[in-house]
């Protein structure tokens, strides 16, 4: 086992309205690769592999995440992606999307 992350999240990676891919956003629970601290966030490279049977996370990289406990799926475009990257989470992320009901006077 690499890593163990709680509070996560599998987030679509959507551009020009189609996905492109899914990454894992967690939070660090324990590292054995020594990569990530305790309580640190973690986004994955792309998962190529997901068993929610095992609570298995595999992705491109050959990372490999345990899940533990209930998380959430979520999409955001490819330009908010370096977002997550640089540790805002899914839900802040969409938080400060400029909405499209504001009008300009």
């Amino acid at each position: 086992m690499n890593t163990v992350v709680k509070d996560w999240v599998i987030v679509t990676i959507i551009e020009n309205k189609k996905p492109i891919g899914k990454v894992l956003y967690g939070i660090v629970i324990d590292d054995m690769s020594c990569r990530f601290l305790k309580g640190d966030y973690v986004c994955s490279s792309m998962i190529i592999d997901i068993n929610f049977d095992t609570q298995l996370i595999k992705t491109e990289s050959g990372s490999l995440y345990q899940i533990i406990g209930n998380g959430k799926r979520t999409k955001i475009m490819m330009e908010e992606f370096e977002l997550l990257r640089q540790g805002f989470n899914p839900e802040q992320i969409i938080a400060i999307r400029p909405s499209t009901k504001l009008k300009v006077h």
